[in-house]
Protein backbone atom coordinates (compact mmCIF):
# COMPACT_ATOMS: atom_id res chain seq x y z
CA UNK A 1 0.00 0.00 0.00
CA UNK A 2 2.80 2.44 0.92
CA UNK A 3 4.66 1.41 -2.22
CA UNK A 4 1.59 2.15 -4.37
CA UNK A 5 1.24 5.61 -2.83
CA UNK A 6 4.94 6.29 -3.43
CA UNK A 7 4.62 5.28 -7.09
CA UNK A 8 1.47 7.40 -7.46
CA UNK A 9 3.19 10.45 -5.90
CA UNK A 10 6.32 9.95 -8.02
CA UNK A 11 4.21 9.60 -11.18
CA UNK A 12 2.24 12.72 -10.33
CA UNK A 13 5.42 14.72 -9.66
CA UNK A 14 6.90 13.49 -12.91
CA UNK A 15 3.77 14.51 -14.85
CA UNK A 16 3.80 17.97 -13.22
CA UNK A 17 7.50 18.46 -14.03
CA UNK A 18 6.97 17.39 -17.67
CA UNK A 19 3.92 19.65 -17.96
CA UNK A 20 5.84 22.64 -16.61
CA UNK A 21 8.76 21.87 -18.91
CA UNK A 22 6.50 21.74 -21.98
CA UNK A 23 4.74 24.94 -20.90
CA UNK A 24 8.11 26.63 -20.44
CA UNK A 25 9.22 25.57 -23.92
CA UNK A 26 6.06 27.05 -25.49
CA UNK A 27 6.37 30.26 -23.50
CA UNK A 28 10.06 30.67 -24.33
CA UNK A 29 9.87 29.64 -27.97
CA UNK A 30 6.36 30.96 -28.75
CA UNK A 31 6.15 29.23 -32.12
CA UNK A 32 3.39 31.42 -33.57
CA UNK A 33 5.47 34.55 -33.03
CA UNK A 34 8.52 32.84 -34.54
CA UNK A 35 6.54 31.97 -37.70
CA UNK A 36 5.29 35.57 -37.92
CA UNK A 37 8.82 36.91 -37.46
CA UNK A 38 10.05 34.57 -40.17
CA UNK A 39 7.40 35.79 -42.65
CA UNK A 40 8.18 39.43 -41.79
CA UNK A 41 11.88 38.76 -42.32
CA UNK A 42 11.12 37.30 -45.75
CA UNK A 43 9.04 40.37 -46.59
CA UNK A 44 11.90 42.73 -45.59
CA UNK A 45 14.32 40.78 -47.74
CA UNK A 46 12.02 40.66 -50.75
CA UNK A 47 11.12 44.38 -50.77
CA UNK A 48 14.85 45.13 -50.56
CA UNK A 49 15.52 42.83 -53.52
CA UNK A 50 12.75 44.47 -55.55
CA UNK A 51 14.04 47.99 -54.91
CA UNK A 52 17.66 47.02 -55.57
CA UNK A 53 16.68 45.37 -58.87
CA UNK A 54 14.70 48.46 -59.95
CA UNK A 55 17.60 50.77 -59.06
CA UNK A 56 20.23 48.65 -60.83
CA UNK A 57 17.99 48.53 -63.91
CA UNK A 58 17.63 52.31 -63.69
CA UNK A 59 21.41 52.76 -63.56
CA UNK A 60 21.94 50.35 -66.45
CA UNK A 61 19.38 52.28 -68.53
CA UNK A 62 20.92 55.71 -68.14
CA UNK A 63 18.71 56.86 -65.27
CA UNK A 64 15.35 55.83 -66.76
CA UNK A 65 12.93 53.65 -64.85
CA UNK A 66 11.26 50.65 -66.42
CA UNK A 67 8.44 51.71 -68.76
CA UNK A 68 5.90 50.22 -66.31
CA UNK A 69 7.24 52.47 -63.53
CA UNK A 70 7.54 55.57 -65.74
CA UNK A 71 3.86 55.18 -66.67
CA UNK A 72 2.42 55.05 -63.14
CA UNK A 73 0.89 58.15 -61.60
CA UNK A 74 2.99 60.01 -59.05
CA UNK A 75 1.95 59.61 -55.42
CA UNK A 76 -0.34 56.66 -56.17
CA UNK A 77 0.23 53.27 -54.58
CA UNK A 78 0.11 50.31 -56.96
CA UNK A 79 0.03 46.61 -56.22
CA UNK A 80 2.98 44.86 -57.84
CA UNK A 81 1.73 42.06 -60.04
CA UNK A 82 0.48 41.00 -63.44
CA UNK A 83 -3.29 41.44 -62.91
CA UNK A 84 -4.98 43.96 -65.20
CA UNK A 85 -7.76 45.04 -62.85
CA UNK A 86 -9.05 44.91 -59.28
CA UNK A 87 -5.61 45.51 -57.86
CA UNK A 88 -6.96 47.73 -55.08
CA UNK A 89 -9.38 45.23 -53.48
CA UNK A 90 -6.80 43.62 -51.22
CA UNK A 91 -6.34 44.58 -47.60
CA UNK A 92 -2.93 46.13 -47.06
CA UNK A 93 -1.24 48.00 -44.23
CA UNK A 94 -1.15 50.95 -46.67
CA UNK A 95 -4.15 51.38 -48.95
CA UNK A 96 -3.56 50.64 -52.63
CA UNK A 97 -4.84 53.83 -54.28
CA UNK A 98 -4.65 52.80 -57.92
CA UNK A 99 -7.76 50.97 -59.05
CA UNK A 100 -6.40 50.50 -62.54
CA UNK A 101 -4.01 47.67 -63.19
CA UNK A 102 -1.19 46.43 -61.04
CA UNK A 103 2.30 47.62 -61.91
CA UNK A 104 3.97 44.78 -63.81
CA UNK A 105 7.72 44.69 -63.15
CA UNK A 106 8.20 41.22 -64.62
CA UNK A 107 10.63 42.66 -67.18
CA UNK A 108 13.13 42.69 -64.30
CA UNK A 109 13.13 38.89 -64.46
CA UNK A 110 13.45 38.87 -68.25
CA UNK A 111 16.43 41.22 -68.04
CA UNK A 112 18.02 39.15 -65.25
CA UNK A 113 17.72 41.60 -62.36
CA UNK A 114 15.46 39.24 -60.39
CA UNK A 115 15.22 35.45 -60.57
CA UNK A 116 11.45 35.75 -60.17
CA UNK A 117 9.01 38.36 -58.96
CA UNK A 118 8.73 37.83 -55.19
CA UNK A 119 5.35 36.88 -53.78
CA UNK A 120 4.69 37.74 -50.14
CA UNK A 121 4.32 34.84 -47.71
CA UNK A 122 0.65 34.26 -47.01
CA UNK A 123 -0.51 35.76 -43.75
CA UNK A 124 -4.02 37.15 -43.93
CA UNK A 125 -3.94 37.58 -47.71
CA UNK A 126 -3.47 34.91 -50.34
CA UNK A 127 -0.84 36.31 -52.66
CA UNK A 128 0.02 35.26 -56.21
CA UNK A 129 2.09 36.61 -59.09
CA UNK A 130 -1.07 38.47 -60.19
CA UNK A 131 -1.14 40.41 -56.93
CA UNK A 132 2.08 39.81 -55.02
CA UNK A 133 1.33 41.40 -51.66
CA UNK A 134 3.91 44.11 -52.35
CA UNK A 135 3.18 47.67 -53.45
CA UNK A 136 5.10 50.35 -55.32
CA UNK A 137 4.77 54.12 -55.08
CA UNK A 138 6.68 56.76 -57.02
CA UNK A 139 6.47 60.25 -55.58
CA UNK A 140 6.67 63.46 -57.61
CA UNK A 141 10.43 63.74 -57.01
CA UNK A 142 11.05 60.20 -58.29
CA UNK A 143 11.59 58.50 -54.92
CA UNK A 144 10.31 54.93 -54.95
CA UNK A 145 8.76 53.21 -51.95
CA UNK A 146 8.21 49.47 -51.92
CA UNK A 147 5.91 48.16 -49.19
CA UNK A 148 4.64 44.85 -47.97
CA UNK A 149 0.87 44.64 -47.77
CA UNK A 150 1.13 42.68 -44.55
CA UNK A 151 3.24 42.97 -41.46
CA UNK A 152 2.60 40.71 -38.52
CA UNK A 153 4.93 41.82 -35.74
CA UNK A 154 5.70 45.37 -36.81
CA UNK A 155 3.67 48.42 -37.85
CA UNK A 156 4.66 48.52 -41.53
CA UNK A 157 7.34 46.99 -43.73
CA UNK A 158 8.65 49.44 -46.34
CA UNK A 159 11.80 50.77 -47.91
CA UNK A 160 12.33 53.99 -49.87
CA UNK A 161 15.10 55.27 -52.08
Amino acid sequence: MKKDRFILKAGFKSAVIWGLLILLIFVVLNPITRFQDSRDSTRWSEISNILIAIKIDQIDNGGSYLPAIREIDDDSIYMIGTDNNSCNIYTCDTTVTSSASCVDISSLTIEGYLGSIPVSPNGVGLWTTGHTGYTLEKDSSGILTVRSCESENTTEIFISE
